[in-house]
């Protein structure tokens, strides 16, 4: 009887080992899924100027963001892409220049904009009191220069 209730909890858990690699499996492929289709955006169109972008699709990805870069040139970005809406805030660790940031929704609106974010004042963190899906990284001076404003659209190319 022992032997007998041995192999019944080993067979249940099999199941259960199998029923979690099977929720992980499903969960990571879905992650991936949703990034894939991210993968061939060249550029955001974004006040009237056409931004060409790095993109930044994975967590090692998002941390790492233009940290020991030397230089931005003014007609290109990063855009961070995540896989849900959430509160996305960023720093400026291992910045070498100060930029302008951009957080908008999954509907393609600008809902906030931190103009010229500076290196000296790392670890000094930004972002919206609002869900993101998408935040770019463009040069200080853009968001002026191009009177950038929340609501504005924006649109990806590729």
């Amino acid at each position: 009887m022992k032997k007998m209730q041995n192999k019944n909890y080993f067979v249940i858990l099999i199941f259960v080992f199998i029923f979690l690699m099977g929720f992980f499996l499903v969960s990571y492929a879905s992650k991936n899924l949703a990034i894939e289709g991210f993968k061939n955006i060249k550029y955001v169109q974004i006040a009237g100027q056409n931004v060409k972008v790095d993109l930044a699709l994975t967590s090692a990805e998002h941390s790492r963001g233009l940290s020991g870069r030397s230089i931005l040139n003014k007609d290109e970005g990063m855009l961070f892409v995540f896989v849900k809406s959430g509160r996305y805030y960023f720093w400026m660790k291992e910045m070498n220049f100060p930029i302008d940031i951009v957080w908008f929704t999954k509907d393609m609106k600008i809902i906030y904009i931190k103009k010229n974010a500076n290196p000296l004042l790392y670890p000094e963190t930004y972002g919206p009191s609002v869900n993101s899906k998408y935040v770019l990284e463009v040069p200080a001076g853009f968001a002026d220069k191009n009177n950038l404003k929340v609501g504005d659209n924006v649109l990806f190319t590729y």
